[in-house]
């Protein structure tokens, strides 16, 4: 009106997926996780195909709406303009948690740094933690650290297939990392781990 802007948004009332991975001890089991990244890699496919890298995939940034579908929000981080393939950008931002060894090493980058982030969330999902959170408070440049060179231990008991996507999603190289090589997202959609899909 003409004092105030309002913004008028969904009502989605199943809360952020960080609440839901917080009730679980350990994560939640392959099934479920498989479900929520089902629909994450459909809509970063989305987004990349409209040219946006949305810079700032966490479990905060996944709500759940009263029929169990994700919906990701907050773009406050995100840019657009970029070709499917071509264009980069080098902004420093994102959640250092989920910030992609590319983001952290200041070079310029494209849509590899959603499928890191991806591979993240998938991780703690699985899990139940993220492997750059720790108990002790490192100093920004031990976090720095921990992300271009911490090996991340990938559970003994999770299966065959999500070790193996999780290791490709974790690849500390964009151009090792799947969903960045030729094949792009449909490498990831057709892995193994998403078979029953």
């Amino acid at each position: 009106d003409n004092q105030r802007l309002y913004l008028i948004m969904e009502f989605v009332n199943g809360g952020e997926l960080f609440f839901h991975l917080r009730q679980v001890k350990g994560g939640f089991n392959e099934v479920r996780s498989r479900f929520y990244a089902a629909e994450m890699v459909l809509a970063l496919e989305y987004l990349h195909k409209s040219g946006v890298v949305y810079r700032d995939l966490k479990p905060e940034n996944v709500l759940i709406d009263s029929e169990g579908h994700i919906r990701l929000t907050d773009f406050g981080l995100s840019k657009s303009g970029l070709k499917e393939n071509g264009d980069r950008t080098e902004s420093f931002c994102g959640t250092f948690e989920y910030l992609a060894p590319e983001i952290v090493r200041d070079e310029e980058y494209g849509y590899s740094v959603d499928w890191y982030s991806f591979g993240l969330v998938l991780y703690e999902m699985l899990t139940g933690v993220n492997p750059f959170k720790t108990v002790v408070e490192l100093d920004l440049v031990d976090k720095m650290n921990e992300i271009l060179n911490k090996e991340i231990p990938i559970p003994a008991k999770l299966s065959v297939e999500a070790k193996d996507l999780l290791k490709q999603l974790l690849k500390k190289v964009p151009a090792e990392r799947i969903g960045c090589r030729a094949q792009g997202v449909l490498e990831i959609k057709s892995h193994p781990f998403f078979r029953s899909i």
